[in-house]
């Protein structure tokens, strides 16, 4: 599981989200089967790492969406960011080894 996470994160840092889950998710949904994961459970897990994968570098393609509509550098909108991210991955640790928070929601 935390080599699916790894993998996923990094592809979220390079590829936009809904061709991340167009390639990659019809190849690792069998092997989430054969690991036992809910097929629920596991989509939470592929949405949370590219969502942690689009907002941070090098593509970050939320944090230049938000930089270009607010204007201001990437540098001051990441000083506030690495806060969710780090909130996000924290959700994400919960979720990935405790799936009952994301099959009892």
């Amino acid at each position: 599981m935390l080599l699916i996470n790894v993998f996923l994160l990094l592809l979220g840092m390079f590829l936009h989200a809904s061709a991340a889950i167009i390639v990659v998710v019809p190849m690792l949904i069998p092997l989430s089967q054969e690991m036992g994961i809910d097929p629920v459970h596991f989509g939470v897990i592929v949405c949370l790492n590219l969502g942690i994968g689009q907002q941070t570098p090098p593509v970050a393609s939320v944090l230049l969406t938000v930089c270009s509509a607010t204007g201001l550098k990437i540098e001051q909108v990441m000083g506030y960011c690495k806060w969710f991210i780090l909130a996000m991955f924290v959700t994400l640790m919960i979720v990935s080894f405790v799936p009952l928070t994301a099959l009892a929601l």
